[in-house]
């Protein structure tokens, strides 16, 4: 079975090495045979160069194609064009490493089930260094966390259409999904390493929709890069107000009249954030206020 694992990277050359690394030392799979794409997307790092150069070495083959226009839809669609004879394509994000036994749950997966969409989980990759608010499990805690966090318990399972929907850093896909599902849609996805997203969700919920199963499978495991910029108030508050606006964007709801409870939740939020007598209780509703207004800007049809 041939299985192509899909990087997609903008400007990100270290992490990217990191990712790599971890797929060569990953321990090597029997009845599939890995291969990895590297789309290089309008990157003047010298990374293709350097994939070259590391494709020199690599215990798999390992390919590096140019997408000058920027964008990770531009590229997602350029990795699904070159990828279409391959019987699965498995996601990996620059900014993840996988699993030391991630291609050997990758190949139990594919030849074990036969669910034409796959997933894992996403961990965040702690060094220790991290605040300790992020660990926190009380009512103020900030949740969801700033890292993507795809963790839903210990047993391989169907994931139900109500679901909430797996985004696509260790999403993978066989060739029937990717015909039957098509390109992904433009106009969502970040833009360079803005905030933006969705485009992976909206995939995969169109796959559901489609009647695709997919399958949890709880031994896929990827480790998410923890970037200490993710975790200072400002970022905070702006990823709740796009996440925030684009799940209500994808749900449908943009264009159409505020709702007058979304002004009160609002007001709701800014009032504890005020009044609170400690720092986490206020930053939790400060949180909380900026995806309030996320709901609020797509009800005004600002949707990504």
């Amino acid at each position: 079975m041939d299985v192509a694992v899909v990087i997609c990277t903008h400007q990100r050359l270290a992490l990217l090495r990191e990712a790599l690394g971890s797929i060569a030392r990953a321990a090597p799979p029997e009845r599939i045979r890995p291969r990895v794409l590297v789309v290089a997307n309008a990157c003047t790092d010298g990374t293709p160069a350097a994939v070259e150069a590391i494709a020199r070495d690599y215990p798999w083959p390992l390919t590096v194609i140019e997408e000058p226009r920027i964008g990770k839809v531009n590229a997602l669609n350029t990795a699904l064009a070159a990828c279409g004879e391959a019987d699965a394509l498995a996601f990996v994000d620059d900014d993840q490493r996988v699993d030391r036994g991630w291609l050997r749950a990758l190949e139990r997966g594919l030849t074990g089930h036969g669910e034409p969409l796959l997933c894992g989980r996403i961990l965040p990759d702690w060094t220790g260094a991290e605040p300790a608010w992020v660990h926190d499990p009380s009512p103020c805690a900030i949740r969801p966390l700033p890292i993507p966090v795809q963790e839903w318990g210990g047993e391989a399972r169907l994931i139900d259409p109500g679901e909430r929907v797996p985004g696509g850093g260790n999403l993978v896909a066989r060739r029937e999904a990717v015909r039957r599902i098509g390109p992904f849609r433009a106009g969502l996805g970040p833009t360079g390493h803005d905030l933006g997203g969705g485009e992976d969700i909206e995939w995969v919920r169109r796959g559901l929709r489609l009647g695709l199963a997919l399958r949890y499978l709880p031994e896929l495991v990827q480790w998410h890069h923890v970037d200490p910029a993710r975790l200072r108030l400002g970022y905070l508050m702006r990823k709740a107000y796009l996440r925030s606006r684009s799940a209500q964007a994808l749900a449908g709801t943009n264009g159409a009249r505020v709702p007058r409870y979304l002004w009160r939740k609002l007001a709701g939020s800014l009032w504890r954030a005020a009044t609170a007598l400690h720092w986490p209780h206020a930053r939790h509703y400060l949180v909380r206020s900026a995806a309030t207004l996320g709901e609020i800007a797509a009800a005004r049809g600002r949707g990504p």
